[in-house]
C-alpha cells in the first residue's frame, strides 16, 4: 500500500497540482476519493478531523497529515526531489518561486471561483470575477514575454519549478469559463512546454494544444 494518500476530487484544480506533482516526481501515492460536487463531503466529521477548515486537499505522508496545496508542494519538493528542481536551494530563486505561488493561492483565486461558477452555478460567471482572472493571466503573459526576450522559457531560473506547475492549471482551464487563449500567446508557448515534460498528467478541461 502507498504510504502516501491524497484526499482528492478529480475536477479541483488544487487537487490536481498535488496530483501532478505527486506524478512528476514518480512517487507511489493512492488517491481517496472525496465527493465535494454535490456531496460535500470535505466539510463532514470525518474530514473536518483531518482539516478543520473544511476544504481540499489534504494529504497523508504516513503519520503526517497536511493540507493547503502550497503547503502540500513544499512538503513534496522538499521532501522527495533530491536534486532540489521545484523547489531551488538558491535563495533569490526560492524567494521568486515562493512569490508567484503566493500569486498562485491569492491573485488566481477568482479564476478558480470562476471556473467553479461555469461548470456547478446556475446563473452564470460573474463578470468580475471573469475580469480579475483576465487580469491576472495578462500579468503571467506579459512576465513570459519578457522571460522569452531573455531566452527564458519557465517562470524563475532554467528549469521548470512550482511555479510553473502552480500557476499552470488556473490558465489551462480557464477555457471553462469563456477565456480565450489567443489572448495570451506567451502563456500558450509556455503551457504547451509544460505539457511536454515528461511524467505530465492531465485533468479534464485541459486543452491539447497542437
Amino acid at each position: 500500500m502507498a504510504a502516501i494518500t491524497l484526499y482528492d476530487y478529480e475536477l479541483d484544480e488544487h487537487c490536481y497540482r498535488v496530483r501532478l506533482l505527486l506524478t512528476m516526481l514518480g512517487l507511489e501515492w493512492a488517491p481517496h476519493a472525496i465527493d465535494m460536487v454535490p456531496g460535500e463531503e470535505e466539510k463532514q466529521p470525518p474530514m473536518l478531523a483531518l482539516n478543520p477548515l473544511g476544504r481540499l486537499p489534504v494529504m497523508r505522508d504516513g503519520d503526517l497529515v497536511l493540507h493547503g496545496t502550497e503547503a502540500l508542494l513544499a512538503y513534496l519538493a522538499r521532501a522527495y526531489d533530491g536534486a532540489n528542481t521545484w523547489l531551488p536551494k538558491d535563495a533569490a530563486d526560492f524567494g521568486r518561486v515562493m512569490m508567484w505561488l503566493n500569486f498562485s493561492t491569492l491573485d488566481l483565486q477568482p479564476a478558480s471561483q470562476a471556473r467553479v461558477q461555469a461548470l456547478f452555478g446556475t446563473t452564470g460567471v460573474d463578470a468580475p470575477l471573469k475580469e480579475a482572472s483576465r487580469n491576472a493571466f495578462r500579468i503571467m503573459d506579459d512576465h513570459m514575454t519578457k522571460r522569452g526576450y531573455e531566452h527564458g522559457e519557465w517562470f524563475v531560473g532554467d528549469h521548470v519549478t512550482l511555479a510553473d506547475l502552480a500557476l499552470f492549471p488556473s490558465f489551462a482551464l480557464s477555457r471553462d469559463f469563456g477565456i480565450d487563449h489567443d489572448e495570451f500567446p506567451a502563456l500558450r508557448r509556455w503551457i504547451r512546454r509544460f505539457r511536454n515534460l515528461e511524467n505530465f498528467t492531465t485533468m479534464p478541461g485541459i486543452p491539447d494544444y497542437h
